[in-house]
This record gives structure tokens, sequence and C-alpha cells, in this order.
């Protein structure tokens, strides 16, 4: 028999087995996955913009299709949302890997209403003076340029813009899309690079201080490679743990109602040894990027060395990423194992509170300060996360909500006090600018008075929700050191206002800068929600709780 008659035969045998002996083709569902597929298909568009677009045209093509997509993106969630799948018809999507229910959507919507109000920032080209008769904005010229060489000098001269920051951040935000709804290990390392590789991206771009700024970039690629590992480590250890890497499947044997043992994985199936390293290795990878204490290292030098605009934005949204991603890996996966998590994160939670809040007090740079009040701020929401309740969740979610908006608006008024080098961000420079620009001052005392937690802010709504949770959950002792960490941080918080309103400005001073529409959105919009999440919480707080429980 010729070998092309038994080819024929073996296609004929196939054909005529049953559907079910064959591979099943992947079962999508394409509507579910609208908003993150929304924001990869616009990140894709942008990136032909750049090859194809000519040079002059592509800043205003690039906004526009950024804020487009990210505006339908949050429409396809509310639609999401509406159509119950925040509820009863809560389910995995995409063949197991993708979680479609409360917190995914009510986080994603955070995530992309943030990510609007920061790409505002990106886009605002009035702060510096013209460069040879040309609008600039925060980024460099060409990002491919050595710092100071001839190329960057005519670059500038030329009048050039990085427009490809906004197709960079439409990556890193469809893998925060992704992070927080991911239900297996894979999606969840596979969202993680997604998102944190077009930030050491962005980290490297500032128009001004280049070598800061690729210092930053650089200590962040480097820590978050190490971070990448551990997480990427512990994967491996509980895939040998559990023989999945499906969230319900490690769940199913913590919890020891596995039914089928598969023989090759019969021997290391069940061992406890690597259920709690593998189980600590990822927790790892994800203390590290909401910055809890030790894994706070690159935060503020981060901060301080990335363009502001770009700190804004990542402050705010990896955070809510983030602690999504980490909220469904505990009420998940472990909660078997809540009783030997829970300890380790009292320890993290009390050491990132005081170790936030003491540091920021001896701060000089304004950048610096707001990134030690982040790592405080992420020991507050981990008193949440420790509740181990619905409660507990919804009021991390409403947290999360609070804290986005008046990061960004607090770092689009940093953008806003600018001397001859640029942004002043050296805290004896801001001393009375309250007389020189009371609304800028003021509207930067309502951001630090929200961060400080005083009534009436969104700030005092979001911890209480979250100290009364942590209590209910029996963490009384970490909701006092949660306060006294408040009250050491509120000192320098105040500290700043009494700077802006009581101290006599410098004749050399800096100026404050008048922006364009956008960064005026950009900040009347934090101002509103830290207002009206301040003044009436109540019905954001029963929407984050009717978005609280997790589908298994």
């Amino acid at each position: 028999m010729s070998t092309a008659t038994a080819a024929q035969g073996v296609w004929a045998t196939l054909a005529a087995q049953a559907p079910a002996e064959r591979i099943p083709a992947p079962h999508i569902e394409y509507a579910q996955l609208a908003p993150t597929l929304i924001v990869v298909g616009a990140a894709v568009l942008g990136v032909l913009v750049e090859a194809f677009v000519p040079r002059r045209s592509r800043y205003s093509v690039q906004v526009f299709l950024a804020v487009a997509a990210l505006a339908s993106a949050f429409a396809a969630v509310v639609g999401l949302a509406a159509g119950g799948y925040a509820g009863d018809k809560a389910h995995i999507a995409a063949m197991g890997a993708v979680a479609v229910d409360g917190p995914a959507l009510f986080l994603q919507g955070t995530i992309l209403l943030a990510s609007i109000v920061a790409v505002f920032t990106f886009a605002e080209r009035r702060l510096d003076p013209r460069a040879h008769g040309k609008r600039v904005d925060s980024f460099a010229a060409q990002a491919a340029s050595v710092p100071g060489s001839d190329s960057e000098k005519a670059a500038v001269k030329a009048g050039f813009t990085t427009t490809e920051v906004f197709p960079l951040a439409l990556f890193a935000i469809s893998g925060m899309l992704v992070f927080p709804a991911a239900d297996d290990l894979l999606t969840l390392f596979v969202a993680l690079e997604v998102f944190s590789l077009p930030l050491y991206l962005l980290c490297a771009l500032a128009r001004r201080q280049r070598l800061m700024s690729q210092e930053a970039a650089v200590k962040y690629f480097l820590l978050g490679a190490f971070s990448s590992a551990f997480l990427l480590f512990g994967i491996a250890l509980l895939y040998g743990y559990a023989g999945s890497v499906s969230y319900a499947a490690i769940a199913d044997v913590v919890d020891g109602t596995v039914a089928n043992v598969d023989p090759a994985l019969a021997d290391t199936m069940g061992n406890d040894a690597l259920l709690l390293i593998g189980g600590a290795l990822v927790l790892m990878g994800l203390l590290f990027k909401v910055g809890a204490v030790p894994f706070h290292m690159w935060t503020p030098d981060v901060y301080q060395g990335a363009p502001t605009p770009v700190t804004g934005f990542m402050a705010a949204a990896t955070k809510v990423a983030a602690f999504g991603a980490l909220l469904r890996l505990l009420y998940v996966v472990l909660p078997g194992l809540r009783w030997d998590w829970r300890p380790v994160m009292w320890g993290v939670a009390i050491v990132t509170m005081l170790a936030g809040a003491v540091i920021a007090v001896t701060q000089t740079d304004v950048k610096r300060l707001l990134a030690y009040s982040s790592i405080a701020h992420a020991g507050f929401i981990l008193a949440g996360v420790i509740a181990t309740s619905a409660e507990g969740v919804q009021s991390v979610l409403f947290y999360l909500g609070a804290y986005s908006f008046v990061t960004i608006g607090a770092f689009a008024v940093v953008t806003l006090v600018r001397d001859a080098g640029g942004e002043a961000t050296h805290l004896s420079k801001w001393a009375g600018l309250g007389r020189r620009s009371p609304l800028t001052a003021a509207v930067f005392a309502v951001f630090l008075l929200a961060f400080a937690g005083i009534p009436l802010t969104s700030g005092f709504a979001g911890k209480f929700a979250v100290f009364k949770a942590a209590a209910e959950g029996g963490a009384g002792a970490l909701v006092v050191v949660g306060v006294i960490s408040s009250a050491i941080a509120a000192f320098f918080y105040i500290r700043v206002i009494v700077l802006m309103f009581f101290s006599e400005p410098k004749a050399d001073g800096p100026t404050v800068a008048v922006p364009s529409p956008l960064t005026m959105t950009t900040i009347a919009v934090g101002v509103a929600v830290t207002l009206v999440l301040g003044l009436a919480p109540q019905y954001f707080l029963d929407l984050a709780g009717q978005a609280s429980t997790f589908v298994r």
C-alpha cells in the first residue's frame, strides 16, 4: 500500500470518529471579553498609526483613538454589568481563563475611568514653553536617542514628540484589565507581563532629567523581572501541588474535594510544602506590584524618575489591577489556607502602614512623598483584604476607586508647578504657593486631606470602610495600628498645606503653568470624585457591595 493510500486511510478513520474524540475547538465568548478586546485592538491600531500616519497628524489621531477606545471599553463594561454578568450570570469565560463577575467588572470599570483621565495628562502640551515654535509634552522628543546627543538636539529642534506613549499605555491597560479577572495562573502571568513591559518603557521617556528617568526604568525593570521570576516559580510549584493552573482546581485540591488524580502527579499532588512555598512566591509577585513592604524599594525611585503623567497613571491603575488579582487569589484559590496566610498578611500590612507613614515624614520631594504615601495606602487596603469577608471585598473595591482618582489628580497638580528646570518637585519651592496661586494650592490641599482621611473626603469614607471590615473580621489590633499610621501620615500632609499657605513665597519661586482643558478636566474630575465619595459614599459602597461576590 502506498504512503498516499495510508494517509487517506488515516484521515478517513479520523473523520469517522465521534466529535467527542477529536480535539475540541476553543469556545471564546467575545462579547464578554469586549472591554479588553477593544483596548487591545486600539493599541494595535495605534502602532499602525505610528507607521503610516504623517508625523504632524499623529498626536491628534492617537489621543482621539485612545480616549475613544477607553470610553467604548467602559461602555462595554457597563453593558455587561447591566446584562447581569456582575450577578447571576457571572461565569468563567475563555475556556476557563478569565472570570466575568462583579469584582472583575467593577475593577475593570475603575481602571478604564482612571485611565481616561490619565491619558488626558499624557496629552497635555501647554505646560512647557514652545520649543522651536512647536508645542511639547512631558515625553522625550525621540526616545531612542542618547540623552544630550546630537540626535536628541536635532529631534528637539525639529519639534518631534513621542506619540508612541498612547499605544504603549493602551497595551498596559489591556494587561491591567485581564490581571484582576484572570482565573488561571498562566493567564495571570501573561497579563502581568503585558502591562509591566509597556510601563518599563513609559518610565524611561521623561523629556527633562532623562538620565534619572532611564535610571528609574532600569530599576523598575530589574526588580520587576525578579518579582516575575518569583511569581513564575510559585506558579510551577502550585502546578506540581494541584496538577492544574486553574484557580478552581487548585482550590479543590486545597479543600480535599478533588475527584480524579492524574497518576503522573500522584507523588507530588497534595504536598503541603509545595502549596505553602508556591503560594508564598505568587503572593510575593503580587505584593511587589502593590508596593507593600518589604517589596516596595522600587516605588520612590520610580515615582520620582518617571514622567509625572506616567507616575500618576501607574500609581492608580497598577494598584487597582494588582489588588484585584490579590483578592481573587486569596478569596478563590486559597480560602482553605486562611489560617496560614492571614498572620503573614497581618505582618505585611502593619509594616507597610508604619514604614510608609514614618519614612514619608523625612521626604523633601513631592513625588517621593506621594510614593511613600502610596505605600502606606497599600497597607490600609491590605487591612480590608485581611477581613476575609464580603464586607472586606466591598471596602477594598470602594477604596481602590476613591484612591485612584485622588492620586491621578494630585500628580496632575504636581505637573503644573514649574521653574526653569521643569517641574519644581522640591518641597522648599512650594513655600507660599497658596499666596501665589490660591486655586492650585487649594486643590492640592483637598487631595492631601483626602490622602490623610479627613472627614467629608473620599479618603475618610474609604479608610472607615476598610477599618470597619477589618474590625468585624477579628483584626481589631490591625485597625489600631492603621489609625496610628493615619495620624503619622496626617502630619506630613498637613505640613505641606501649612508650607503652601503660611510661608512667605520666595522671590525666585516657581510659577504655576496654565494648563489646557485636558489637565483641567483631570483635576476637576479628581476633586469631584473626592468630594462626592466623601459627602455621599453610600450609593458607591452599595455598588461595590453588589459587585463583591467572586465566581468560583
